[in-house]
């Protein structure tokens, strides 16, 4: 038995629903890796009922898995805005939530995140960022405006494969993309900020000032 298996099989099994919609991405979708998966909706999950939060915004849905983990948190009048830029998936992700039944707590908008982020005309306790890597930067530095001081940011996928620490090939966008984030970040005084080793790597951010 490797690692992975063992933690798997040592916290809370997968929500039903949650398993159904990752097998049915995985039998239906393209890269179906990038779903989030049991143990870090797991962390998401625990980290949004940690905060508590009443309004959460997320960069790129996918296919709604991390999208029912983060809603598990919301206050009894809380929402979700989930921006996914991918039309195609839209009929799965409208699908899962209703199985999931919170449909009433999900707002999905289709469309680039950057087109609709400072149209919000109010703030976010808790914003998960997971979309096209190249952007993570000019997302951050909108979102951050839309952060109540105290609030979180978590970023997915900030390691990268590891190629946050290989020599940099100028042909990739992706990977230059994350550094930037994580150089800006790492010296952003506005934050607090570490990162969980787990699966790709998450940052959480904590907003201590404008």
């Amino acid at each position: 038995m490797n690692l992975s298996n063992y933690i798997l099989q040592h916290i809370d099994p997968e929500d039903k629903i949650l398993k159904e919609l990752s097998r049915e991405t995985n039998l239906k979708k393209l890269m179906p890796r990038m779903l989030s998966g049991h143990l870090q909706g797991k962390i998401l999950e625990f980290l949004s009922k940690m905060i508590k939060p009443e309004n959460i915004l997320e960069i790129g849905t996918f296919t709604g898995y991390s999208t029912i983990c983060l809603a598990k948190g919301l206050t009894e009048n809380g929402k979700i805005y989930t921006i996914e830029i991918n039309d195609e998936h839209e009929e799965i992700i409208n699908k899962y939530l209703q199985k999931a039944n919170i449909s009433e707590k999900v707002k999905l908008i289709i469309g680039d995140a950057n087109d609709f982020i400072d149209n919000f005309d109010f703030n976010f306790d808790l914003v998960f960022i997971d979309g096209d890597k190249r952007q993570y930067l000019e997302y951050y530095k909108k979102i951050l405006q839309k952060v109540k001081i105290g609030g979180y940011i978590l970023a997915d996928n900030v390691l990268w494969d590891g190629k946050v620490v290989e020599e940099l090939q100028k042909s990739d966008e992706y990977t230059k993309g994350i550094l930037e984030f994580n150089n800006f970040a790492a010296n952003d005084l506005r934050v607090e900020k570490v990162i969980l080793p787990v699966r790709d790597g998450i940052t959480i951010i904590r907003k201590i000032s404008d």
